[in-house]
């Protein structure tokens, strides 16, 4: 497939749901003890997965039809010290390999080690220029799991900067003290698509969708939700709620009251 397929792959009519289990090397994974059964749980809700070459090279089979998304880094919530925050170990040539449709790495603007890291992400999409692979970056203030940093202009920045570098799709969080028309800004100061991460899971059924229906209607692209789906008491069902929000246009009222119906 050429570059523009890659993404249809990933977007269905413009929109996507896409489900990182990718965190096997970063953080405890209580919820993701075994990635292809709940590939198999949750598959007819999601569009896509970000993943770890471990588990791409041993999950084709339940991934027919659906977006692979190859993670190119190893990442982690420290800080400081050597190997903080995001070590580069795969590329395109990777991506090609197993079959995925785009890659994606973490941008970390303001961290101590940004230098290093703005470099590994410029040097993926160079390469990634010679392919039809995209890019995707995930664009965090200082750090993962720094939600504190996330404020309205911090995630403004870190969006123009992914896009301004040449990433084909943005993933940001939604920041803490932002307002709908103030996301709505950091998507039109984008000129690529904007999909929101859901960070730790908030045990808060009513909040995330809450979180998802604004920042759709503020015009981002779609989600990219983990946690909030493999550690809940039900990912197939809060999968369905979530792709009806983004998918339907259902509000997060009306998700939440979808949650309580059985998943076939």
């Amino acid at each position: 497939m050429n570059r523009q397929e890659n993404l249809e792959a990933l977007f269905r009519n413009g929109k996507t749901v896409i489900l990182p289990i990718d965190h096997g090397c970063a953080i405890p994974v209580p919820g993701l003890e075994n990635p292809f059964q709940l590939i198999d749980q949750v598959n007819e809700f999601v569009d896509g997965y970000v993943m770890n070459l471990g588990v791409a090279l041993r999950a084709a089979d339940s991934l027919a039809g659906k977006g692979i998304i190859l993670r190119t880094d190893v990442y982690n919530t420290r800080t400081t010290g050597e190997g903080a925050g995001s070590i580069g170990v795969f590329g395109v040539e990777e991506a090609e390999m197993v079959g995925a449709n785009a890659v994606m790495n973490m941008l970390y603007p303001w961290s101590a080690y940004e230098k290093a890291n703005f470099q590994e992400c410029a040097d993926l999409i160079r390469l990634s220029l010679d392919t039809d692979i995209p890019v995707i970056l995930e664009s965090l203030p200082f750090a993962l799991g720094a939600p504190e940093k996330y404020t309205v202009e911090n995630v403004s920045f870190s969006t123009r900067l992914a896009a301004e570098l040449g990433s084909d799709v943005v993933k940001i969080p939604y920041p803490i003290n932002g307002t709908v028309d103030d996301f709505r800004r950091i998507v039109g100061q984008c000129f690529v698509p904007v999909i929101i991460l859901g960070g730790a899971a908030m045990g808060d059924d009513a909040g995330l969708l809450k979180m998802v229906e604004d920042a759709m209607d503020a015009g981002a692209a779609g989600i990219a939700i983990g946690r909030n789906v493999w550690q809940h008491k039900n990912p197939a069902a809060i999968a369905r709620s979530l792709a009806a929000v983004v998918h339907e246009d259902a509000s997060a009222l009306e998700a939440l009251a979808l949650l309580k119906e059985p998943v076939r």
